[in-house]
């Protein structure tokens, strides 16, 4: 990607080496490592994690409040910091204009830089989530770290790819400003698992649709692809399809549990959206074949 002369955004928000934050209860402090335990125990025993912290807080759990970390602005010789800063720039010069061009203002969204866990409005963000967006914020969070195990476990190296990640997020963000994501939330509050589980592959090829969109649009007005880059994001996409990462996982697909899309899936929708680079065709929830 041709992105060292491209402008860096104001909305990055590096949050590494400032300790995370941590969870504080009454008078008193719960560290990660319990809240870790807890996310762990809740995801196996299918319960509230907030249950969990409440069995080992004693059975007596005080009101929960999140301890801001410190941020500040990634160093300047930072390479990756300003790599991941030009790419959430291009987002938003991308949707300013596409929201302008269709009567609406865009809210840039934060992009927060952490390592190993941080509060987040969503509760506590880990890097073993990989990045994701919170919609009770509208802040985007990434551990760079992700970017090696895309490299290494997921064999889908390259710039493009790491850009994609992001964009991705972005899409998420896009869909909080526009409504669908609340909307989406409200039916899976209504919904069964698998009618739940339906509704977010829905709502992750979106995403993928809108980030190629973003993918498109850049490439049009600051040229910044070269060849081998367009592979590289489909790459990316096939790999973080929910049958490829269960079949490496537990060596079988169980489609009904997909909640992002398969291979396939998730690369169809992000050359469509790259091919128009039209928000308008990326309509997944009206969408006959997925």
């Amino acid at each position: 990607m041709r992105m060292d002369d491209q402008r860096e955004s104001d909305n990055l928000e590096d949050r590494r080496g400032s300790g995370g934050g941590g969870l504080r209860l009454g008078g008193g402090r719960m560290g990660l490592g319990t809240i870790a335990i807890a996310l762990v125990a809740s995801y196996f025993l299918g319960v509230n994690p907030l249950t969990v912290l409440n069995m080992l807080s004693g059975g007596d759990l005080p009101a929960i409040e999140q301890s801001a970390p410190v941020a500040h602005r990634p160093p300047a010789d930072d390479p990756m910091a300003k790599f991941v800063s030009r790419v959430l720039a291009s987002t938003e010069d991308t949707w300013n204009e596409v929201f302008r061009a269709n009567g609406r203002q865009y809210q840039e969204p934060k992009l927060v830089l952490f390592t190993g866990a941080t509060p987040t409005a969503c509760g506590t963000g880990q890097s073993a989530m990989g990045p994701f967006y919170c919609p009770g914020d509208q802040k985007v969070y990434i551990d760079l770290a992700f970017y090696r195990d895309l490299k290494d476990r997921f064999k889908a190296p390259g710039e493009f790819a790491q850009a994609y990640v992001i964009a991705h997020e972005v899409g998420h963000h896009v869909q909080n400003l526009l409504g669908i994501a609340d909307q989406v939330h409200k039916a899976r509050q209504r919904a069964g698992q698998a009618e739940g589980n339906a509704l977010s592959v829905r709502m992750e090829l979106q995403a993928d649709c809108l980030a190629g969109v973003w993918g498109k649009r850049t490439d049009t007005m600051k040229g910044i692809l070269e060849p081998g880059d367009l592979e590289a994001a489909l790459t990316a996409a096939s790999a973080i399809g929910d049958d490829r990462l269960q079949q490496q996982a537990q060596g079988r697909i169980v489609p009904e549990s997909f909640t992002h899309g398969s291979s396939e899936q998730r690369v169809r929708w992000f050359r469509k959206g790259f091919e128009t680079g039209d928000m308008n065709q990326c309509n997944t929830f009206k969408a006959a074949r997925l």
